[in-house]
């Protein structure tokens, strides 16, 4: 297999560019991820329906992943509790190395193919359970070891790469492999193969939880008020779902802890 990732940059001598010359070829080639991801979207459909099906009966979402992937499942797993009012057990970050690896790299942390279903078991992952594996180059060894363990016990499983044809892409039920050419330095993946990886990431986890009623209208009803710029956003919520005086809706706000039961509560009266 041909690894796109690890192609020749197409620019070359970068560090006789300008400061200017850099910026731009670099955004030039960052213009080119949302077109690939576009691409792919019938794949990742495809995906959001089987997992929001598994969620709904009570099922989590599991990501893992090693270096920059592993990092940016962690980061779209630990957003969704603030942004959408789940529990933390409900979408899961896994990398390789652990938690420690989340700052600082582990040596051949991601050529272990045992250790993912390890650390899932940790979890008690089961069939009820969907699976996504991420990794630029579709060849981690860590990640193509939990994706076989997670298909053999008949769950949910899908994979985010930028490499066509990667054994990944071939394990996974749901392959979803936004191409996006080479880095602008060479083999440098944590610059459009990670763009494309976290605009993906954001796609699933935003529509999963829009399918399971985080969100209405446009809002974030379920948000944890967690700081003092969420109260303030929640109580112009309930204000405006109530027609109410900003005042009193950030006390009911306060009161009944979210603003979906807040807006409830307000019409309830």
């Amino acid at each position: 297999m041909s690894k796109i990732t690890e192609s020749d940059s197409l620019y070359n001598d970068l560090e006789k560019m300008s400061t200017s010359e850099l910026l731009v070829n670099m955004n030039k080639e960052d213009q080119k991820v949302a077109l690939a991801v576009e691409k792919v979207i019938p794949e990742i459909s495809e995906f959001v329906e089987s997992c929001a099906e598994k969620m709904k009966a009570g099922g989590r979402l599991f990501y893992i992943g090693a270096g920059t992937s592993g990092r940016l499942g962690v980061v779209d797993a630990s957003e969704c509790p603030p942004t959408f009012g789940v529990d933390f057990n409900t979408v899961i970050g896994i990398i390789a190395g652990g938690d420690t690896a989340i700052r600082k790299a582990v040596e051949f942390a991601e050529d272990d193919v045992n250790q993912a279903w390890k650390d899932l078991k940790e979890y008690k992952f089961t069939a009820q359970d969907t699976l996504v594996g991420i990794a630029a180059s579709g060849s981690t060894p860590y990640v193509i070891g939990g994706l076989k363990a997670a298909n053999e016990i008949g769950a949910v499983t899908g994979a985010i790469t930028c490499n066509p044809g990667s054994k990944m892409a071939e394990i996974a039920q749901h392959a979803m492999v936004p191409v996006v050419g080479p880095e602008f330095v060479t083999g440098s993946t944590r610059m459009k193969s990670g763009t494309a990886q976290k605009l993906v990431l954001n796609m699933i986890s935003t529509s999963v939880m829009i399918k399971l009623g985080h969100v209405k209208g446009n809002k974030m009803v379920d948000m944890q008020l967690s700081n003092d710029k969420l109260v303030d956003r929640g109580a112009r919520m309930v204000s405006n779902n109530l027609n109410i005086a900003y005042d009193a809706a950030k006390e009911l706000l306060l009161k009944h802890g979210s603003v979906r039961k807040a807006t409830e509560a307000g019409k309830a009266e």
